[in-house]
């Protein structure tokens, strides 16, 4: 069962819970009046995040030339 916390209080505590987070690999479960309204979970330690969408968008079609619509902020 992950450790819970009400909302209040981790907003007084974000930063240190945070690291709190990533150095125990535990969850952390947020609270509003008794109820789990967010969750903190460690990001996974073998993922690369700068880049790791590389490759997976594409363009399709003209992006440069201008519209052949004339939007109400042209005017």
């Amino acid at each position: 069962m992950p450790a819970t916390i009400a909302a209040g209080e981790f907003k007084a505590k974000c930063l240190k819970l945070l690291d709190q987070v990533a150095e125990d690999r535990q969850p952390l479960v947020i609270t509003k009046h008794g109820k789990p309204v967010a969750q903190i979970v460690p990001i996974p330690q073998d993922v690369e995040l700068f880049g790791a969408m590389r490759g997976s968008g594409q363009i399709l079609g003209d992006i440069v030339s201008p519209l052949d619509v004339e939007w109400e902020a042209m005017k």
